[in-house]
């Protein structure tokens, strides 16, 4: 069975899914995601604040477009990155291993500090690290009616700029029936989710409410990877014939023990009287707590993949994050819309800590003298605190008139952020009672207005232009570990974007061009007053080809990225695990997609996609510490693997429909050789995998019930042991250079099941 599903996998590179069937169904049905029932065609139902920053059809973008259905089928538990995995050129990883709590993903390689995503056209992003954190979003999948991926730079969109990729969530559907749901899941690691969804439907003509509440909890794959998530979401709509006014609270709270420094390959695959000397030596480094001799014996003799070396058991991450949301839509004319959002993002949290034989001076505080005995080192607990607030407001005018289609819009945004923490126990003393060792505030304002125009032209061609400027005001009042550097910083941006797009029948073609400038994030910053990094350049080009038939449909992309002073990971990672970068002068990706989905017969389908990219730095200057003579040693190097970006990255699905009640999915995914850094050193890397998986999906039928669907995934199926995420760091000691690598196992075989009813 094993043999017949490779061979399944690799026979099925060059076809992808669009969407899934039932029986009897033509293969292509996906529908655009601003696309709503109609069944009160006299009210005003357009969510004019996604459509503004979406790819339509004729766009000359290359994207991808889910339905809320697709999403539910995989909705059984794993966050998001995980539910989007079959994508073209998608890559999922989860520090606890099982696609709860902290997850990560990446697309053709661009990882999750430049890719844009946006909640109902509202930007998402962190401000300052520009990063994704979907663990602060948890089982928002069960609220998303659809959600459109652009790879690549794609369209003019509000918040952070799109550097290799964008997601834009959806959630403002109107549901014009009353409906109550109850979804719970249980599977491996003691992971439960819990999920009560209800809606009044249209009420009075005019009014719809919708609700969700939400629970999700995991031991986690890795030793004491726990997490305890909470959501809710709240949605009330006005709706007329001309106007619509919703409002939208989501509310999600996480507390995670950490997990996010991975297991030492030392530990996978090596030496471990080596592992013990390096974490008996570099104790500070690695953050270890060794509470007694048993939990020192215990560290080092646990499961290889299931490994974590924090033992305090209050090492978490403790955070609350409140979106508050506000939509006007108005309808001019026929041919004239537009619409005002106004958000609040308000943020606040900590995560605590034991630290080792730290020093008194790293906080600002004189050694503790006991009688005629000085201590300049005691074990301590801190916490690190954020405080924020995310405000601001985006509006867009829309016009379409025959041949013609006119966009203009922008956003401002504001971010207030509070950095501050806390030593709320010494074993030794002489730490003030709620010593506060830094705090340090920083302010980001972004500003943007784009204009659109796509223009048909003639009965097959259409053309799109695109401008946007950003304007971003960054200030930053010192740094933990360097409370007195001082940054303020301006940028200005124009970005443009251009491309042609050919329709005719079943073919779509299309060609563009698009510029994109980056800010630096809040951590790089802090490389010193003399070494401030600079803004990233890239120019994307893309060129697409895709055929649609009722019983099959394929598609293949080209794509030349090319940037200018890319902030390349060095896979060093800093003490709350974010990866230090530096500016390299010239780097690409240079890939093709292939995509498509063949039904053979109305019981079988068979989807999948390939992506194959050369990632490359040209010019690369590693530095790697000298401990036997001090300073550093460089080394330089050409037309090196960009870190984490493999050449290889592909998906595949066999699905069977036995019944009209019963669907079996056979999903696969397969990565090529990643390298932890920019050296491409085989002996710093993440191993290629392939992992299978299985679903089966039952509906029965029962009359009392609007719907049941009944549920079982079964992951990573022949319990392949692989690693999907990394950092390294090296060094020379006793003349000869030592890699140290840090590894992220993913969970072998385990399960998901779900029962869902829908009344």
């Amino acid at each position: 069975m094993k043999t017949l599903l490779i061979l399944f996998f690799f026979c099925g590179f060059s076809v992808a899914s669009f969407s899934q069937s039932k029986p009897g169904d033509s293969i292509y049905h996906a529908p655009s995601p601003d696309t709503v029932p109609v069944k009160h065609p006299g009210l005003f139902l357009q969510p004019v604040e996604v459509i503004a920053i979406l790819a339509g059809d004729k766009a000359p973008f290359t994207k991808t477009n889910i339905s809320g259905e697709e999403i539910a089928k995989t909705n059984i538990g794993q966050d998001i990155p995980f539910i989007l995995n079959q994508q073209p050129s998608v890559l999922a990883s989860s520090d606890a291993g099982n696609g709860v709590g902290y997850t990560e993903i990446s697309i053709r390689g661009t990882d999750v500090t430049r890719i844009n995503m946006t909640l109902n056209g509202l930007p998402y992003n962190d401000a300052e690290s520009q990063a994704i954190y979907f663990v602060d979003l948890p089982d928002f999948a069960s609220s998303a009616s659809s959600v459109q991926i652009q790879r690549g730079i794609g369209t003019s969109s509000n918040g952070a700029g799109a550097f290799g990729a964008s997601i834009n969530f959806s959630t403002n559907e109107f549901k014009p029936d009353q409906y109550a749901e109850f979804n719970n899941s249980f599977g491996s690691y003691n992971t439960w989710k819990n999920t009560l969804k209800a809606g009044t439907g249209l009420l009075g003509g005019h009014f719809t409410v919708d609700m969700r509440l939400s629970r999700i909890s995991s031991n986690g794959y890795i030793a004491r990877a726990t997490s305890d998530l909470k959501s809710a979401y709240f949605s009330a709509a006005y709706l007329s014939k001309k106007t619509s006014f919703r409002l939208n609270i989501i509310m999600g709270a996480e507390k995670t023990y950490q997990a996010w420094n991975g297991v030492p390959e030392a530990k996978l695959y090596g030496n471990q009287t080596e592992l013990e000397d390096h974490y008996k030596n570099n104790s500070g480094y690695s953050g270890a707590l060794y509470n007694t001799a048993q939990d020192s014996i215990n560290l080092f003799q646990s499961n290889p993949r299931t490994y974590n070396y924090f033992t305090y058991k209050n090492q978490t991450d403790n955070y609350i994050q409140n979106h508050y949301q506000g939509f006007l839509n108005h309808q001019f004319s026929d041919f004239l819309s537009a619409n005002i959002a106004a958000f609040l993002t308000r943020g606040k949290g900590y995560y605590e800590e034991y630290k080792n034989n730290a020093a008194y001076a790293d906080y600002g505080l004189p050694g503790y003298n006991v009688g005629d005995t000085s201590f300049s080192n005691t074990d301590l607990i801190r916490q690190k605190w954020l405080d924020n607030f995310f405000y601001g407001g985006i509006f867009s005018l829309q016009y379409k008139k025959r041949a013609t289609e006119l966009t203009l819009g922008g956003g401002w945004d504001e971010y207030d952020g509070g950095h501050y923490g806390y030593v709320i126990w010494s074993a030794l003393g002489g730490i003030p009672d709620d010593f506060r060792y830094y705090n340090e505030p920083s302010r980001k304002t972004d500003e943007n207005i784009y204009g659109k125009w796509q223009q048909d032209l003639g009965n097959h061609f259409s053309s799109f232009a695109d401008l946007q400027y950003r304007h971003i005001n960054y200030r930053i009042d010192g740094f933990e570990d360097d409370p007195t550097l001082k940054v303020w910083n301006k940028y200005d941006f124009l970005n443009p974007k251009a491309g042609i797009s050919y329709n005719r029948g079943p073919w779509q073609g299309y060609f563009s061009y698009a510029m994109a400038q980056h800010e630096p994030n809040h951590d790089d910053f802090e490389a010193g007053a003399s070494e401030q990094p600079k803004p990233e350049m890239l120019h994307d080009f893309e060129l697409g080809i895709n055929k649609k038939r009722p019983l099959f449909n394929w598609g293949i992309t080209g794509y030349y990225m090319l940037y200018h002073d890319q902030l390349v990971l060095t896979g060093k990672i800093n003490d709350v695990g974010e990866y230090t970068r530096t500016n390299t002068p010239r780097s690409y990706r240079l890939g093709l997609e292939f995509q498509g989905a063949v039904k053979p017969v109305s019981w079988i389908q068979a989807s999948g996609n390939l992506t194959l990219s050369r990632n490359k730095v040209l010019d690369y200057t590693e530095y790697v510490d000298d401990y036997d003579n001090g300073g550093q040693k460089s080394f330089t190097y050409k037309q090196s693997d960009i870190a984490l970006s493999p050449g290889v990255i592909a998906g595949a699905t066999l699905s069977f429909y036995l019944a009209p009640q019963l669907e079996i999915d056979l999903p696969a995914k397969y990565s090529g050789i990643a390298y932890l850094d920019n050296s491409e050193s085989r002996d710093r890397k993440i191993n290629d995998y392939y992992v299978q998986q299985l679903r089966v999906i039952y509906s029965p039928k029962i009359k009392s019930i609007r719907e049941m669907t009944i549920a079982f995934q079964l992951n990573n199926l022949f319990n392949k042991k692989y690693e999907a995420n990394g950092y390294t760091y090296g060094y020379y000691s006793g003349g000869q250079l030592v890699n140290e690598n840090f590894l992220f196992p993913q969970a072998g075989t385990n399960f998901m099941m779900s029962v869902n009813i829908r009344i």
